[in-house]
């Protein structure tokens, strides 16, 4: 019943025809008292890059080696294999001499069961480091083929659908992930190595607020009481400055039911840390050093190359207030602007859109402006900072000029990456602002919206003056990792089903 010979499915026989092979394989193996899937460990000693990388050590040496089979030779009474394990591939010398019945029961594996192969390593005549097999044994049975030959799975759908398969079929993918792990410890490290604590936030929250993102709503049955998945983590970490905690940071998940695009996804991670008696330029400070200390550690350079662009991490990176960026980029100067009215109509003039009526004001037009002609110009790191009351409801107002706030976003590759305030804690003007903020989103729909009053009691305890950023961990490993899309470092997207 040999249905392959080499490190694919023989191209006479149809998709139907394998599985019915496969399956009656494993009948067989069940009948005969050897189920693969009752095996419960395997004692693996070695994996197959440890092997390669440090061969004088091993070789002669009895290990034993698990993983998937993913090509087989079959040249009679000796064959040659490959399996890949977690470290990479390694090729191991099968023999009837050595194995006896078990080559036989070899000759009817399928490519992609895990297999256990114990035996000594050395060097075929070509120079290739091999395990030379004393004993194998099947691990568990593969009933499905894996994806095109193994030369890789290329269908981005099904890549996201199937991710165990993708990992299986492109290697370069699990590098991504492993990258992912690492750069998740290095922010840790750093934040951890500048005094600032881990804690752990609520991520069911008992009420919709006032921001402008939508939320995933549910329903908590024994509480009878609608509860919604929190959409950022940032007021209850600065209820814990409150409380007295000086620095605290959260890696969370945040889920928005909005839109998916390339650098969009419902359910993602985030970053936010809050520091007492700090401001916006501190955070400024704090997170360009970041971003070229985790640089430096995962990539082994600030400097990077994303997407054929090189990006300079290490550098200075530019700082321009909201109104000095679009003066240069879209030579409108908002202190000329006398009145809401003459901004409204320059943003007319110059084709920018804006709310209808009389609703817009000097601050939307200038938010308006950097959108268009400012952003997509950002691709070597910027900070932009100080930005409008009317889009920072939870900034500081700026002392020599209320209309603007203490707040900056940082961009790179023309993609906002982050944001930090100089914290409001003045419990009066928040209520007044998440009002204002309440009232917005329930003109546009959002009627479960209100106003967090917890938060707002907290603040009338008296918080420190405080600086925090969030910024999106997704969106950095994409850069970290010159991804094009964060599916592409997200483990299991969100997708839409098959119906």
């Amino acid at each position: 019943m040999e249905e392959n010979n080499v490190n694919v499915e023989a191209p006479e026989l149809d998709l139907n025809e394998i599985l019915r092979i496969r399956r009656a394989k494993l009948d067989e193996l069940k009948a005969n008292g050897k189920n693969p899937y009752e095996k419960v460990r395997y004692d693996r000693t070695a994996f197959s890059q440890d092997i390669k990388d440090d061969y004088d050590n091993f070789e002669n040496k009895t290990v034993g080696i698990a993983g998937r089979l993913i090509s087989k030779r079959i040249m009679g009474k000796a064959s040659f294999a490959v399996i890949l394990d977690g470290k990479g591939t390694i090729q191991s010398y099968l023999s009837i001499n050595d194995l006896g019945d078990d080559y036989l029961a070899f000759k009817e594996y399928d490519i992609g069961d895990i297999v256990g192969i114990t035996g000594f390593v050395f060097k075929t005549r070509t120079g290739e480091v091999s395990v030379h097999a004393q004993k194998i044994e099947l691990l568990s049975k593969s009933l499905l083929p894996l994806p095109e030959k193994f030369h890789g799975l290329k269908d981005e759908d099904t890549r996201y659908r199937q991710r165990e398969v993708d990992l299986i079929a492109n290697p370069e993918v699990k590098k991504t992930f492993i990258a992912r792990s690492k750069i998740l410890t290095e922010i840790r490290n750093y934040l951890n190595g500048i005094g600032y604590l881990e804690v752990d936030t609520p991520v069911l929250q008992p009420l919709e607020i006032g921001a402008s993102a939508r939320p995933f709503k549910t329903h908590h049955n024994a509480l009878d009481i609608d509860m919604y998945l929190r959409i950022e983590t940032e007021l209850y970490l600065k209820r814990l400055i409150v409380g007295g905690f000086d620095r605290v940071y959260e890696v969370g998940r945040i889920f928005r039911n909005e839109g998916m695009d390339r650098s969009h996804n419902p359910e993602f991670t985030t970053v936010e840390m809050y520091q007492a008696y700090s401001d916006y330029f501190e955070m400024m400070d704090e997170i360009e050093d970041m971003y070229k200390t985790i640089a430096q550690k995962v990539c082994g350079t600030s400097k990077i190359t994303y997407q054929g662009v090189e990006i300079d991490l290490g550098s200075k990176w530019e700082r321009l207030t909201m109104v000095e960026a679009v003066k240069k980029y879209a030579g409108v100067d908002y202190n000329e602007w006398a009145t809401d009215e003459q901004a409204r109509k320059v943003a007319k003039e110059k084709g920018v859109e804006v709310e209808e009526g009389e609703s817009a004001t000097k601050g939307h037009v200038l938010i308006a402006f950097f959108d268009v002609f400012v952003e997509e110009k950002r691709i070597q790191p910027t900070i932009i900072y100080d930005y409008p009351v009317e889009n920072s409801p939870l900034a500081k107002r700026k002392k020599d000029n209320p209309a603007f706030t203490e707040r900056f976003e940082y961009f790179i590759y023309a993609r906002e990456m982050g944001n930090a305030f100089s914290e409001l804690n003045d419990p009066i003007d928040q209520r007044e602002r998440f009002v204002k903020q309440v009232a917005e989103k329930r003109a546009k729909g959002g009627n479960d919206a209100k106003v967090d009053e917890d938060f707002v009691t907290a603040l009338e305890y008296g918080m420190p003056p405080t600086g925090g950023l969030g910024f999106g961990v997704d969106r950095l490993i994409m850069l970290l990792t010159d991804s094009a899309s964060i599916r592409d470092v997200i483990l299991f997207p969100t997708m839409k089903p098959i119906k």
